[in-house]
């Protein structure tokens, strides 16, 4: 779902803008459109604009995820098209055709098979590029090229089609309508309880990323909002990226490290505006207190907007701005809900981190005199390429945490070969059973990252060797692992690998020594580290 956010977010704004022109109750008893007919025709237009991504959403998802599971992403926007064709009885109606006796059939070899669309659906299209891309693969593997260019669109085509609509697509119309009809039980039976609770883990939830499935969701109830009334997984995201984004801020104001003031500006702003990686991972679990209150008062602020039945109508940026995908009559509460979130995270940061901030401060400078051997000083140092390929400017990096240096500063390269060389004379300190990330601490000071790929920690290994053990002193140029660039392409992903200097705090400055689009081979000197002369 990560590459169809922005078709996904650019709709589901359009639908805002149009739910601002026709909603009654916003700006008076008549909607702007009633007291200013001239704008009627501009939000019809807008209102087409943002039907279409989820009108036509099976085809986006079969597309992405046909290429998640390492087939032809094109053969799955066939397949897509093939769930929304117009003959069909349109999938929001399928239910009620079928209990009024008007849903017609093909009549197949003894088989009455429904012609049911499959429009607002999710979990049966990912079964659908599942088996598309599974079939695929096999006849790839099985037949010869002549035949093979000829006949596996087709097989594959034909094959996925008769599966989904004889068995597969009614089997998971039901599990994903099983799913939704939970969640509106789970809400409409815990009511603000449920969505305090789920308030007080969401931030939670996005450190392990398993926050990247709720669109799924999310679309879902969207799609059949006159049974759901809405999504009421919106509304939580927002409240809990604004009490991180709060709680970033508030770290601002008593903090004394220079790094970490301009970092948390940074941050927190992205965090208000629907991001919080940044603000996670470079501030708030570093201290750890930030992210704790943030939590506490995203269940709070969760619970009173839950109180208060606030629901998003459509997608949209889950922070500040948030209001704009919300029900009109339901902004009101949802900007007090925000008002709540950021006061309690930023009053309760600020106030617990002047006393711990205050503390730890303390205890450096009294402890500092006293034991100066234990300061460790950094040298100036270079590092080098682990991997041969092309390098790529690191802000252009698909992921926030990355691409924001909340982990630190350092370079992105696209690899042309496939083992991983130390880049520093060092030790060891990350070697990940999965193969693709290695940590290194120089014998110099540097604290060096190497990570092979975006999500490859999902490949569970395949695909990667290891061969150095945590605690290992090696030499620049020593041999890490492999990793295999098909296999990370065929599952979807992208082998860019990224070498972070993960505490670039302590210099002076990090400088690339190569520039964007250069090429870049192993053992060449990439990153140059200007040590603090304090």
């Amino acid at each position: 779902f990560v590459p169809l956010i922005p078709a996904l977010t650019a709709g589901g704004l359009l639908m805002a803008i149009n739910n601002v022109l026709t909603g009654q109750g916003l700006f008076g008893a008549q909607s702007i459109v009633q007291m200013f007919p001239q704008w009627k025709g501009f939000a019809e237009i807008v209102n087409m604009m943002s039907s279409a991504p989820f009108t036509f959403l099976p085809i986006l998802i079969a597309f992405s995820a046909t290429k998640r599971f390492g087939g032809n992403p094109y053969l799955g926007a066939a397949a897509g098209m093939m769930l929304v064709m117009p003959n069909l009885v349109n999938g929001y109606g399928v239910a009620e055709s079928i209990a009024t006796g008007h849903m017609t059939y093909w009549h197949v070899f003894g088989l009455n098979i429904a012609q049911a669309g499959y429009q607002g659906q999710v979990i049966p299209v990912i079964g659908v590029a599942f088996i598309l891309a599974n079939l695929e693969k096999f006849f790839h593997k099985h037949l010869n090229d002549a035949v093979d260019f000829t006949f596996t669109p087709m097989l594959s085509i034909i094959i996925t089609g008769f599966l989904t609509f004889t068995l597969v697509g009614p089997a998971l119309r039901i599990v994903s309508n099983g799913v939704t009809d939970s969640l509106v039980w789970a809400y409409q039976t815990l009511g603000a309880v449920g969505m305090g609770i789920f308030g007080l883990g969401y931030s939670a939830i996005v450190l392990t990323g398993l926050h990247q499935s709720f669109p799924a969701i999310e679309t879902t109830l969207l799609a059949d909002i006159a049974k759901t009334g809405g999504s009421f997984i919106f509304p939580v995201a927002a409240m809990a990226n604004i009490a991180q984004g709060a709680a970033t801020f508030a770290v601002f104001f008593v903090t004394k490290n220079k790094q970490q003031k301009s970092l948390t500006t940074s941050a927190g702003i992205s965090a208000m505006l629907g991001i919080t990686e940044p603000a996670l991972f470079g501030v708030n679990l570093k201290l750890k207190f930030p992210f704790f209150i943030g939590l506490i008062a995203s269940g709070i602020s969760s619970f009173i907007i839950g109180l208060l039945h606030v629901l998003s109508v459509s997608m949209g940026p889950a922070g500040i701005i948030g209001f704009i995908a919300i029900a009109p009559k339901s902004i009101p509460s949802f900007m007090m809900g925000a008002i709540i979130s950021f006061v309690i995270a930023f009053v309760g940061t600020y106030l617990y981190g002047k006393k711990a901030m205050k503390t730890t401060e303390e205890e450096i400078i009294n402890e500092a005199p006293a034991t100066p051997e234990v300061v460790e000083r950094l040298q100036d140092e270079k590092i080098s390429a682990p991997v041969t390929g092309r390098i790529v400017d690191l802000a252009s990096v698909p992921d926030p945490v990355f691409a924001s240096e909340a982990m630190g500063k350092g370079i992105a390269i696209m690899p042309t070969s496939q083992d991983v060389l130390a880049p520093v004379t060092g030790v060891i300190t990350i070697a990940a059973n999965t193969g693709h990330a290695y940590g290194i601490k120089s014998d110099d000071g540097a604290e060096v990252l190497i990570h092979i790929g975006l999500d490859t920690v999902n490949l569970n290994g395949i695909g990667f060797e290891k061969i150095v053990q945590q605690g290992q002193h090696v030499s620049e140029g020593d041999l890490l692992g492999h990793f295999d660039i098909d296999k990370i392409k065929q599952a979807g992903l992208t082998p860019l690998t990224m070498t972070i200097v993960t505490n670039t705090a302590g210099y002076a400055q990090v400088d690339p020594l190569l520039t964007v689009d250069k090429a870049a081979m192993q053992g060449e000197e990439i990153i140059q580290l200007h040590a603090k002369k304090d």
